[in-house]
């Protein structure tokens, strides 16, 4: 069959793909080595339970074992402390802290490490190889690589088998999975309708589940327009349904009370009439039409419009003109197919676009401050979406026409908060809501793939790839410092030269943070030996030369390139001056039975040899410890215990009085 083929030239075409992705992680993180033992960072990043649609993927404990705690980390009942500051968490206190009834806890990690070169061992952690503390010259970067890359075969290329979408659709409830209290986590918006059902109007927003100790043991997703069959507080059994939502279409709900008035809803114009296929009803489903037209719903009480609500092309209107409506009524419903704008990229393709940092096709926009939501004029096939902040500033959005937009008038929404349906935009992210946003985005989008596929990988090897895109400032303002416009620098440097300028009186430069894929992080390193092997030679090479850049071989790859020792593991300079002779392990013995003898003599005690050494007092005792001694360095000798010793005769050294 073809489908047999297809499957064929797929694993042929991913075995390549994923080496190269491989090969491109490897470079970007080579000169990532274990430096040294504390880098003093007072940052770190919180660990919690991931839980997707109330069940727990990965516990808190298995995400906080091997990595060192940031602050001590207390027992809320007992007031004890369970975990030092800067201890690493085995399985036995990860397990205590889970029992503790902790929803978060502050780790040290790869992301907050403030090690210029390479990383430092406490925000590493333990070294998964071998189960114990990392030690200095691992090479993390190589072997963090690695164990992403190694996993990219069992991923899949194309999403034929994986509808995106098809497990999405057969959620239509939300189930308690356990016995516990209802809590709104989030100032759920909800309103009653006609039948008394409890009606939610926020875009998103979170139900919890609480035991009886007060510990979130749960956690669901919650979407505009489900019902809610608890009340906040509630108690709940086990497999008690929560809420409950249609999953094929998209409401869109009234929250007042009034009289429906139609606006440019024309029939032939506007709208269409259709039958369903199914249920054989007529109805009004709103067609593309040119600009002049805005079609909408207004809710009015005698001459007053209380609310409008805009249509979006493919809305099936659920009210007629001139119905009256009461709040929690469906006024129109979009199907779900339009909601989505294209397949959900899994698998392979979707950890390259990540960790290329690309930006996707058709990205949503998202608000970049808290503010209301107000609809400008529709012009050049877009429409205007004006968010006004509490301090009066002004944002303004051009969304394409026929796009789902997902707030309505004078919704509240927060900064982040996407205005429309699609894939983000990681540059926007970081932008709106800087760093920490960022790497948590990345990380968990990336760990979300391979879940998908049932393969494990330590947090840790994510964030070490992911500290190498994030390592550049771009210069906006340059101030007293020597940069450039628009330059793009190291952010250890970036932060020394302002420290200087500042230290002289004079004014810091400011930068953005800088979000570079793994092929352009690559190509920027300090090394243009590293970055001339990995791609476009002559461009690298060429720049190298025009600008005299000097390499100072720190990674892995120059140092292999010219033929040197590499700077990871033993071959380190820490390591350098450390000899080991044959019989170290026979000097070991000794000195110990020497120290042992001493502690029981109380103290340690001058053998005879040194009597008489000027500045040295044996308390007048030549003979003290002499067998001992005798017995414990066996490879001093002297003929006779009572004879003093005479440091001129034994260096056969005769000095004159005069010339002293």
């Amino acid at each position: 069959t073809h489908g047999a083929r297809k499957g064929l030239a797929d694993t042929a075409l991913k075995t390549a793909d994923s080496g190269y992705l491989t090969r491109r992680l490897v470079d970007v993180a080579q000169d990532v080595i274990v430096s040294e033992q504390d880098c003093g960072t007072l940052r770190g990043t919180w660990a919690e339970a991931i839980i997707r649609n109330g069940e727990e993927v990965e516990s808190l404990r298995d995400r906080i074992v091997g990595c060192t705690s940031l602050d001590d980390i207390i027992d809320p009942v007992e007031g004890t402390t369970i975990v030092e500051a800067n201890t690493e968490i085995n399985e036995e206190l990860a397990a205590q802290v889970q029992l503790s009834g902790l929803q978060k806890v502050r780790l040290r990690s790869a992301l907050t490490c403030e090690s210029r070169r390479g990383i430092c061992v406490k925000c590493y952690g333990r070294n998964l190889a071998t189960g114990k503390t990392v030690e200095i010259g691992e090479a993390v970067g190589v072997v963090a690589a690695q164990s992403i890359g190694e996993p990219g075969t069992q991923l899949t290329m194309r999403t034929f088998h994986v509808g995106g979408t098809a497990r999405l659709e057969q959620e239509t409830k939300h189930v308690a999975a356990m016995d516990g209290t209802v809590k709104y986590l989030d100032d759920l918006r909800v309103i009653k309708n006609r039948n008394k059902e409890m009606i939610s109007l926020k875009r998103q927003s979170e139900l919890g589940l609480v035991d009886e100790r007060g510990r979130e043991v749960a956690r669901y997703q919650i979407v505009y327009g489900a019902q809610l069959h608890v009340k906040e507080g509630q108690k709940v059994k086990e497999d008690d349904v929560l809420a409950t939502w249609d999953p094929f279409t998209f409401a869109i709900l009234s929250e007042v009370k009034g009289v429906v008035k139609y606006q440019d809803l024309k029939e032939g114009k506007t709208v269409e009439e259709e039958i369903d296929k199914v249920t054989g009803q007529k109805r009004l489903v709103v067609k593309d039409s040119d600009e002049k037209n805005q079609p909408r719903l207004e809710i009015k009480e005698g001459s007053k419009t209380l609310k409008t609500y805009q249509m979006p092309i493919r809305a099936n209107l659920m009210v007629e003109d001139g119905q009256k409506i009461e709040p929690g009524d469906v006024i129109a419903k979009i199907p779900r197919e339009t909601t989505k704008t294209k397949d959900i990229v899994g698998g392979l393709p979707r950890v390259v676009e990540l960790f290329e940092a690309r930006r996707p096709g058709e990205t949503a926009m998202m608000s970049e401050i808290n503010g209301n939501v107000k609809f400008g004029p529709i012009a050049k096939g877009k429409r205007k979406i004006i968010v006004t902040g509490d301090d009066g500033a002004e944002r303004e959005y051009d969304i394409p026409r026929g796009t789902h937009i997902n707030v309505q008038e004078d919704d509240r929404v927060r900064a982040g908060e996407p205005l429309m349906d699609g894939p983000l935009n990681p540059h926007d992210i970081l932008r709106v809501l800087g760093t920490e946003a960022l790497q948590n985005y990345i990380v968990n989008e990336i760990q979300e793939v391979y879940r998908l596929q049932g393969v494990n990988i330590n947090d840790k090897h994510i964030e070490v790839i992911v500290r190498q895109m994030l390592r550049w400032v771009k210069i906006k303002e340059v101030g007293d410092t020597e940069f450039l416009m628009e330059e793009q620098v190291d952010r250890f440097r970036y932060e020394d030269e302002n420290r200087r300028v500042r230290d002289e009186g004079g004014k810091a430069a400011v930068g953005d943070p800088l979000l570079l894929g793994i092929t352009k992080a690559s190509l920027s390193t300090d090394s243009f030996i590293s970055a001339a092997s990995f791609q476009e030679t002559t461009r690298v090479l060429t720049e190298a030369a025009i600008s005299g850049r000097v390499d100072y071989l720190r990674g892995l790859k120059e140092n292999v390139i010219m033929g040197r020792l590499i700077p990871a593991g033993t071959g380190m300079k820490y390591y350098r001056n450390v000899k080991i002779g044959y019989d170290a392990t026979e000097n070991r013995k000794q000195e110990d039975e020497f120290d042992e003898l001493a502690d029981i003599r109380g103290g340690m005690e001058l053998p005879p040899i040194l009597a008489g050494v000027p500045g040295v007092d044996t308390n007048g005792d030549t003979d003290a410890g002499y067998d001992e001694a005798e017995e414990t360095l066996g490879d001093i000798s002297t003929e006779t215990s009572d004879e003093v010793f005479d440091i001129d005769a034994a260096m056969q050294i005769e000095i004159e009085d005069a010339e002293l």
